[in-house]
Formats: C-alpha cells, structure tokens, sequence
C-alpha cells in the first residue's frame, strides 16, 4: 500500500543545504527539474511517541558510530553539538550551511530496518 515516504526540509538557504546533502553527506540525488534536487535517504524507522501537546516531528539520521561520524563531519568544517547520551541513544545536533539543525543519532535500541 505504502511505497515510500518523502521528507520536506524547508530551509532559508536551500542551496546551501542541498550542497551539505549532495557534497559532504554524498547522498545520491536526481534533478527533479530546475535545480531541484530530490535525494535518496538511508533506510528509516518510523517512531510514534505519546504528546500531551500539540503533535510535532523530528528527523534524525541515523549512524553506527556517533563520535567517528562527528569528526568526519568536523573534518569537513560541519558544527555539530557534543554528544549527549539519551537512554535509547546517544545523540548530537548537526548544523547545515543554512543555519537549521539536524538531529544525529546512534540508537541503542532494537533496531527495525536491520
């Protein structure tokens, strides 16, 4: 029934952010028409967490080893926040050329994709 899920990042500088994704994280892409780029993204879980507020979502990429991830990113001049050790994950926050931030993760947690 479901072939796939799409995700929408908005950005204040689009460009600069499909170059991160293009050029620092590598992932394949196609030109969807004028620059446009769409990009193939890893395999993903989906997590539904309980909210006495208004609901919202998070997107976090997932990696095998936080730290080695973090210093190939930081070798590459991308900022991202220590390390912080959450339970089900120790996770840190990536910041992409445009200024927004992106969560990074490594789960501790039984995984679904694998």
């Amino acid at each position: 029934m479901i072939s796939g899920a799409h995700v929408i990042l908005f950005s204040k500088n689009a460009e600069a952010d499909r170059d991160f994704f293009k050029n620092v994280l590598k992932f394949p892409h196609v030109d969807a028409g004028e620059g446009w780029l769409i990009f193939a993204l890893p395999p993903a879980e989906l997590a539904v967490h309980p909210t006495e507020g208004k609901g919202s979502h998070e997107l976090y990429l997932m990696c095998d080893d936080l730290r080695r991830t973090m210093a190939r990113l930081k070798a590459k001049r991308i900022k991202c926040t220590p390390p912080s050790d959450q339970g089900w994950g120790t996770i840190s926050t990536v910041t992409l050329p445009s200024g927004s931030t992106l969560g990074l993760y490594q789960p501790k947690h039984p995984l679904a994709l694998r």
